[in-house]
């Protein structure tokens, strides 16, 4: 008598995770310009806010860390605005007259894969 037929069947996850998480840099081309906190915050939300108008401003957005001395941060961004808030981000050019530009570092759906960077590991 033959054995039966294995049967394989697929279950593909398309983007489970309800957040996304960004890991960004923010450089101006003068040196010695500094932002707050809630600068930095206000800079994102006008950053999208010109893109995408008022509607796409009130996607929720919050900065989790924010370093002033580096100007990075880590941002939680619901995973439907990741794409507005990347390409607001990329467009963005200037900052109260001063030219600037966002560097997005790591982007996942995990908070944990931010915490290290394989690149910049040293082995002993």
């Amino acid at each position: 008598m033959p054995a039966p037929a294995t049967t394989y069947e697929r279950i593909v996850y398309k983007n489970p995770s309800e957040y996304h998480y960004m890991k960004v840099c923010l450089e101006f081309q003068d040196c010695g310009v500094g932002l707050n906190a809630a600068q930095f915050k206000q800079l994102l939300i006008s950053a999208l806010k010109d893109l995408f108008g008022e509607v796409d401003a009130a996607l929720p957005l919050d900065v989790l860390t924010y370093e002033e001395k580096t100007l990075s941060a880590i941002l939680r961004i619901c995973s439907s605005g990741l794409v507005k808030l990347w390409s607001s981000l990329t467009l963005l050019g200037s900052y109260k007259g001063k030219n600037c530009a966002f560097r997005v570092i790591q982007v996942s759906p995990f908070l944990l894969a931010l915490s290290g960077n394989s690149r910049e590991l040293v082995l002993n």
